[in-house]
């Protein structure tokens, strides 16, 4: 029989624990950057294949052949849906969804919570409909790279969406020096 590790905590879920990253006393101000930036990257990835598709010539060999596909509508409802999802959890007050007893009421624990689910299902669908429309839009169609580019676009945006949503949840809960925390 093996003896624990001296860091072993019963309560503990997986194996092996987090790395422990300090970032300082900055932490949550990095966070709050470091998810607006990719929310940036999200939605300029998108609007330049949105512009491509709108400024796209046909091929110079056969200049009366259009483009075969533009973005539309379907494309843009993927990222729509990621969007409202993001705003779902973000507008969900932190300390609800933890239980804590401070709100008098004790369904608000149960209302955040499902807030919170509706919110990453926005985030979920958005992402398998972008994940459908790249493969049925633009995968099997077989069409050229610089149309396919489309559809990973509206995949990438979806992905920067989500991971912009997680990066501003944990920052957003992690208490800076300035937060004091008054109970009487």
């Amino acid at each position: 029989m093996s003896v624990p590790r001296h860091d072993y905590d019963p309560r503990r879920v997986c194996i092996n624990p987090f790395p422990n990253i300090t970032l300082g006393k900055h932490r949550r101000t990095i966070g709050i950057y470091l998810a607006g930036g990719l929310f940036a990257l999200a939605n300029w990835t998108f609007l330049d294949a949105t512009i491509l598709s709108a400024h796209a010539h046909p091929p110079l060999n056969e200049p009366e052949r259009p483009p075969p596909v533009h973005v539309t509508f379907v494309d843009w409802l993927p990222g729509i849906f990621s969007l409202i999802g993001m705003l779902i959890i973000n507008l969900i007050d932190k300390d609800r969804v933890q239980g804590h007893e401070d709100f008098g009421d004790a369904r608000a624990v149960w209302r955040a919570r499902l807030f919170l689910f509706i919110g990453f299902s926005f985030m979920a669908g958005g992402l398998a409909g972008s994940v459908t429309v790249l493969v049925l839009k633009y995968i099997l169609q077989h069409y050229a790279e610089q149309y396919t580019y489309y559809g990973y676009a509206n995949v990438s945006q979806n992905v920067a969406l989500m991971l912009s949503a997680i990066v501003l949840w944990v920052s957003q809960s992690v208490s800076t020096e300035y937060e004091y925390t008054l109970s009487i």
